[in-house]
């Protein structure tokens, strides 16, 4: 079986996706999210990813937090609405660390989480993943985790397991778009 590194952005959306690769992968989940805000949304987060992980049996590797870092990638975009290029950016980050990771520790390949969510560009994911895949010479797993109701099905998962479910996406600049709506 081949062994898959996940990025995951939390539990709720690693949901469905464990469902969908969980038969079919030898998984392991990397939390790397330096976009989420506050650090103790960050770590209620994280601390509900271990918790889905471990009942499901998925070790979980913790990448390192520094907003600092997104925030300086992320500059000269921080108007910009959930979608468009502070997103893209963040994906990069995320999945260039991912991939990254999946050559250094000798992974087979690596996919992410993000494209389960209705509010997320599935293809500029894909793209995204593709790219970092190249870079670092490792295969990304492309897939629209939003299909045959992957969203919805995450909602049911999350309530079976009584995961908390964020109500935003997760940088410092979702919080204030979600304030403005």
């Amino acid at each position: 079986m081949k062994k898959l590194l996940l990025h995951s952005c939390c539990g709720p959306c690693s949901t469905h996706v464990i469902e969908v690769l969980k038969d079919k992968y030898d998984l392991t989940i990397i939390y790397f999210n330096p976009n989420i805000f506050p650090f103790e949304e960050y770590q209620k987060r994280l601390q509900e990813q271990k918790r889905y992980a471990k009942l499901m049996h998925i070790n979980v590797i913790e990448g390192e937090y520094d907003e600092q870092e997104f925030l300086q990638m992320a500059k000269g975009h921080e108007l910009d609405k959930e979608g468009e290029g502070r997103c893209a950016i963040c994906f990069e980050m995320r999945l260039g660390q991912t991939a990254k990771m999946a050559k250094r520790l000798g992974f087979d390949l690596f996919a992410t989480t993000l494209s389960v969510s209705p509010h997320k560009n599935t293809n500029v994911i894909n793209q995204i993943g593709k790219k970092v895949a190249e870079q670092e010479g490792v295969e990304f797993l492309e897939e629209n985790f939003k299909k045959k109701d992957g969203y919805l099905d995450s909602i049911r998962l999350s309530k079976k397991y009584n995961l908390y479910r964020q109500n935003y996406c997760g940088c410092r600049f979702s919080i204030r778009e979600k304030s403005e709506l």
